[in-house]
């Protein structure tokens, strides 16, 4: 099973709200890139296909996560696997159809320069990163409070939102927390930077 087949596989495994199927229909179409983007311009996943392998990663990441009796037991993380899905699968929608095929100049292990196929980013929609994704989903179907911070703020600490946000996030909806651990890890330990 190539990874398409897999995500397919699980959001229609996992996800049956209303208008999922639309949403799906919609990553699939020729407006969504989708399943063809990068991750990031140099970083995680910059390669074709790097959007869609980050995003099953976190899925694994988070799934393994919160299949831990400490979260059930301890922190109280008993989530649906519907909403697991929705958040790991979802969270970086907002990269769809932002990253454009491009050029820049490296020197190679002589000092030469030369150029390499990189990716440039250029938002169409230009509405801030967890935000915009809550925004894209939130057109087709509806989320819960919790899902929507866990998209939201699925950066963590690591990007440029006010922390004490980031923090009200993570200690009023834990799967907001458990969702930045699982980027996190997919992100530092299962792809390239």
């Amino acid at each position: 099973m190539d990874y398409q087949e897999e995500f397919i596989d699980l959001y229609q495994q996992h996800i049956h709200r209303e208008g999922a199927d639309k949403l799906l229909e919609y990553l699939l179409s020729k407006h969504s890139d989708f399943f063809t983007a990068p991750a990031s311009t140099r970083f995680h996943g910059s390669h074709e296909g790097g959007l869609l392998q980050h995003s099953l990663n976190v899925y694994h990441c988070l799934t393994d996560y919160l299949s831990r009796p400490r979260t059930k037991q301890l922190y109280h993380m008993d989530y649906s696997e519907e909403s697991i899905a929705i958040v790991a699968l979802l969270h970086d929608i907002c990269k769809i159809n932002c990253y454009k095929p491009g050029f820049r100049n490296v020197k190679d292990d002589n000092g030469v320069w030369k150029k390499v196929p990189t990716y440039e980013f250029e938002d169409p929609m230009p509405y801030g990163h967890g935000e915009k994704s809550v925004y894209i989903i939130t057109g087709f179907m509806k989320l819960t409070r919790e899902e929507s911070f866990a998209i939201r703020y699925h950066m963590g600490f690591s990007g440029t939102e006010d922390i004490r946000n980031i923090s009200a996030s993570f200690e009023k909806f834990p799967l907001s927390f458990a969702l930045a651990t699982a980027d996190m890890e997919a992100t530092y330990f299962l792809e390239e930077c």
